[in-house]
């Protein structure tokens, strides 16, 4: 099973487009998300395509923290994976149809395992400057997240956040322009493990760039992360997992690539 984190690895918005390189030098691009009658995420044709060959000798999982509704906008190349997380492990989809039994497991560990939503919600409210704070969500009633101008954000302040949330069993994640709060129980790797549970799966290749994305890496046979992020800005790594030099949406079509060869162990033309 090949189960891959989805916004700044394998696809990317027109802002982190800004990654790639000079306009004049920028690879043709495939569309993979319109929302509101505008195009909004993007891979090259080039992923496209290998996506499409992956999907055909792999099982493929996109594994996100957007929720349902924000990851059902997306429309990826090839067939529709069998399995999707969303809410960063809070939602199953089998056969693009909600898991319910699952949600609700989730919720009963998030019940034992962390601060109430509610008292994070009420902290960013406190500590969130309208001059830098652009939204603030809830997403699936299960995690928060701030939308902010990150000209603006106050250096340190992410790293206050985090170390206010760490005792309440919740962790912090800047990626882009939001900062996610998120209960630690709300792991993509529980998802997974629930899923290798029913469909029997020995061997998982991962691919991830941000915090939330290490227990999803660490629980894979072996895996790749981008050059930009969260992890590549911290200097994350494991033994198992290759850390790319190769930023921005040319990331993503490595990375594909390098799946492709791990599940076929043929090489692969440009």
């Amino acid at each position: 099973m090949v189960a891959s984190d989805l916004d700044r690895t394998l696809i990317y918005s027109s802002a982190a487009l800004a990654l790639t390189m000079p306009d004049e030098n920028a690879p043709r691009l495939l569309c993979v998300e319109v929302h509101e009658a505008k195009p909004l995420s993007f891979m090259t044709e080039a992923a496209g395509r290998l996506l499409v060959e992956l999907a055909d000798s792999a099982r493929f999982m996109p594994v996100t923290t957007r929720t349902r509704k924000q990851y059902r906008r997306i429309s990826l190349p090839g067939r529709q994976p069998r399995y999707a997380i969303c809410a960063n492990g809070g939602h199953l989809l089998v056969d693009g149809h909600t898991d319910h039994d699952w949600n609700a497991e989730m919720r009963r560990r998030l019940a034992d395992g962390s601060a109430p939503l509610e008292e994070i919600r009420a902290h960013l409210a406190a500590t969130a400057d309208p001059a830098w704070l652009r939204k603030e969500r809830v997403a699936e009633d299960l995690f928060a997240y701030l939308v902010v101008d990150r000209e603006r954000l106050p250096a340190g302040w992410v790293k206050e956040l985090a170390d206010w949330a760490e005792p309440r069993g919740w962790t912090v994640s800047l990626q882009g322009r939001k900062i996610y709060a998120v209960p630690k129980p709300l792991r993509k790797s529980a998802a997974l493990a629930e899923v290798i549970r029913r469909a029997g799966v020995e061997q998982v290749l991962a691919a991830g760039d941000s915090l939330l994305d290490a227990d999803l890496l660490m629980a894979a046979d072996s895996g790749w992360s981008p050059g930009h992020g969260e992890l590549a800005d911290s200097g994350w790594t494991a033994p198992h997992i290759t850390a790319l030099g190769t930023v921005g949406v040319a990331a993503g079509e490595e990375i594909l690539r390098r799946m492709l060869v791990a599940v076929s162990g043929d090489e692969i033309a440009a």
